[in-house]
């Protein structure tokens, strides 16, 4: 079903229900030992993530698992942050791939148990820069194993744009773009609030007096200035895009020349030779750094673990890397994947981790004795912005 500029009000409000920081619901026991797997697994999962050669037999890192495990995998694709957290705190699931807006609401709401590495053999062989991060590290404990890092990319109509767009610009404000034609109904923006982010990162490279550091830590002047740009660019929006195959469709069929995308949009529609491509402008970009996290009332422990370990090995994070676009959370499976290529990884961005603005949950105390608009305000008001308000 198409989507409307304001139906992402339903996804949005369910993260109202998240526990305030803080709150512990009674986290289960670190598993000390990995026992016979249970037959089935669950994950909640980004489209693209967990593929079992169904859209392109050439990608399948589910079937040969369940092969191994006996371990059958089941798959709950989720849109945004907040409809992962909304699912984790109904239950039922084992695993998900959460970005670092929703893994430390995760952690701190007492939804995701401490994962034990040593039941993770593989683990050392992670990114460096990968392995403690904030965003599933706490308090020196572990709750998750780091699955693929990568940019939210400017996507483009080559037809249009004979030279990559420059600027963030061509999706915030109203302009003619290079084919004589107004951009306006012909470009999208994420309708995840997070993406308050994006706008902050704008106004960050053009207007530095409002002293931007933290595109995720804003305060009241900050923030309101970023909402003034997302209203303005309402005023041009296409569509308010979570969905990656609704996406590609409107690309493909409805005239739609530019928005914030992920790099997996941007493969398939290469994959069928159509006029599209991507680029990182010169303001940079926000990103995500995802990691695997087990649910702390999982009900396939045994099965949840093994897939844990099954997902860092080097030619699953190859594989992924290639179909998605995204970076490997290990560096060994940027060697000798046929898929991903021998520069795979440096087309993708390896040596871009520091320039990504990693997704992460805002909160109201930012540090040095600054106060910044919490997230439920970064929900409520961009409800407000796609509502019109």
């Amino acid at each position: 079903m198409r989507r409307t500029i304001g139906a992402v009000a339903g996804v949005i409000t369910l993260v109202l229900l998240v526990p305030a920081a803080g709150t512990v619901l009674g986290q289960g026991q670190m598993m000390q030992s990995i026992g016979t797997g249970e037959g089935s697994l669950s994950i909640i999962a980004w489209a693209g993530y967990i593929e079992r050669g169904e859209t392109d037999k050439g990608y399948d890192w589910v079937t040969g698992f369940e092969k191994q495990t006996g371990c059958k995998v089941r798959v709950k694709t989720a849109a945004t942050s907040d409809e992962m957290v909304a699912l984790m705190n109904e239950g039922g699931f084992d695993l998900v791939t959460a970005s670092g807006d929703a893994s430390n609401r995760l952690i701190s709401g007492g939804r995701v148990q401490e994962v034990n590495l040593s039941l993770v053999p593989s683990y050392s062989t992670v990114d460096e820069r990968l392995r403690n991060a904030p965003w599933h590290t706490v308090g020196g404990k572990h709750y998750g194993v780091p699955y693929q890092w990568g940019p939210n990319v400017l996507m483009y109509s080559t037809k249009v744009f004979k030279t990559p767009p420059k600027s963030w610009d061509v999706v915030f404000r109203e302009q003619r773009l290079p084919d004589g034609k107004s951009n306006k109904g012909r470009v999208q923006a994420y309708d995840g609030p997070i993406y308050v982010a994006d706008a902050a990162l704008y106004l960050a490279y053009h207007k530095p007096a409002l002293g931007i550091k933290d595109v995720y830590a804003l305060d009241r002047k900050q923030f309101n200035a970023a909402l003034d740009l997302l209203r303005q660019q309402r005023k041009i929006v296409h569509r308010y895009w979570h969905d990656a195959f609704i996406q590609i469709d409107d690309f493909t069929n409805e005239g739609v020349v530019a928005s914030s995308s992920w790099p997996f949009q941007v493969n398939l529609l290469k994959a069928k030779k159509l006029p599209f491509a991507s680029t990182v402008p010169v303001e940079g970009a926000t990103g995500w750094a995802d990691t695997t996290m087990l649910h702390v009332n999982a009900p396939h422990p045994n099965c949840a673990y093994k897939w844990l370990e099954h997902s860092i090995s080097p030619k699953l994070q190859g594989d992924l890397a290639a179909w998605f676009g995204s970076v490997p959370a290990v560096p060994t499976a940027c060697r000798g994947n046929s898929l991903l290529g021998a520069d795979g990884c440096d087309v993708n961005g390896f040596k871009n981790f520091s320039r990504i603005r990693y997704w992460k949950t805002p909160v109201a105390n930012c540090g040095a004795g600054r106060e910044c608009v919490p997230y439920h305000e970064w929900v409520t008001n961009y409800i407000a912005v796609i509502g019109g308000r």
